[in-house]
């Protein structure tokens, strides 16, 4: 892909989880130089580590719900900005809003005055509890804005029209991912989500906290993949919102086996109430990122859990 060779680019919360893989990912394509713009409230300049001494590479400690102190040419804005886990946006429930608002509208105001294109990093918590499944782009939803967790929801949906207000009133060129869950190396083990949670008891010797009776589903797309997708989708020349993730379906009952599986360890499977709002079934339909972007997930669960294992045996 030659698309971002001799680009200048900027990843709003590039030193996150799925942010700083973009940013290497961007770097491998020849990019003339990546910005990682991130408040490090949830991210982590760890993650960022492998690329101190890349010369194209430059990290700006910022609040982007503030105006984003860029100067240079920018040919492409990625916003990778926002609390992703429901154990963050349930203590910065503000902030978790402000930055999918003022900060995505700061990221698209950046675009427009650089004319650069604008890549929004929506998510599959639009589609709320779903009655279709799986989820095609074309299903609005079935959410409650009120539920605790919605204040994440509701922040995407609104970047959402944002950004779509701004390729129609103000002619920025912009593309929307929709990111299903995504797991991977760099995640914060205490983060709240199902794979650092599982493979942290895992590890420990802990048993497994599955909520509800663990047959509600997820389906979970590995990191290389997903900003694999990201990368392809920046390149094209698609305005309407694409599903990122891997249709691969799995109940918590099973993942909680697979992670057993490759972390061996873990003890007896223990349940507790399923949270308030939490989906009962997630599965990306991923029609329009093959016709459209020629992708789909190439990573197995099995390899990216090892891989995934590795890394948290690090950290624990």
């Amino acid at each position: 892909m030659n698309t971002y060779r001799g680009k200048r680019i900027v990843v709003l919360g590039g030193a996150g989880f799925v942010g700083s893989h973009l940013c290497e990912r961007l770097l491998a394509a020849d990019a003339e130089a990546v910005t990682a713009v991130d408040n490090l409230a949830t991210g982590d300049e760890r993650n960022l580590v492998g690329l101190k001494n890349e010369a194209r590479f430059d990290f700006v400690k910022h609040d982007i719900c503030a105006p984003i102190p860029v100067r240079s040419p920018v040919d492409f804005v990625f916003n990778l900005a926002s609390p992703a886990s429901p154990a963050d946006y349930a203590v910065l429930w503000l902030e978790t809003m402000r930055t999918g608002s003022e900060g995505t509208l700061r990221g698209l105001e950046l675009a427009q005055e650089k004319k650069a294109i604008f890549l929004q990093a929506s998510t599959s918590e639009i589609y709320g509890d779903p009655l279709v499944h799986p989820q095609p782009e074309s299903y609005s939803g079935n959410v409650d804005p009120t539920r605790p967790r919605s204040v994440y929801d509701e922040a995407k949906r609104y970047g959402e029209a944002l950004v779509s207000a701004f390729r129609r009133s103000r002619g920025v060129s912009t593309r929307i991912v929709r990111i299903f869950n995504t797991y991977g190396p760099r995640m914060r083990l205490n983060d709240g989500r199902v794979v650092p949670a599982f493979v942290g008891q895992a590890l420990r010797g802990e048993d497994f906290t599955v909520f509800g009776d663990g047959k509600q589903t997820r389906s979970f797309c590995y990191v290389d993949d997903m900003v694999e997708g990201i990368a392809r989708l920046g390149a094209s020349d698609v305005a309407d919102p694409v599903n990122i993730g891997n249709p691969d379906e799995r109940t918590m009952l099973e993942f909680a086996e697979a992670v057993r599986a490759a972390a061996g360890g873990g003890g007896k499977i223990v349940h507790q109430p399923l949270p308030e709002g939490d989906p009962k079934q997630r599965k990306p339909d991923i029609t329009r990122a093959k016709a459209l972007l020629g992708w789909e997930p190439k990573v197995s669960l099995v390899d990216g859990l090892a891989k995934t294992v590795a890394f948290f045996k690090t950290r624990v």
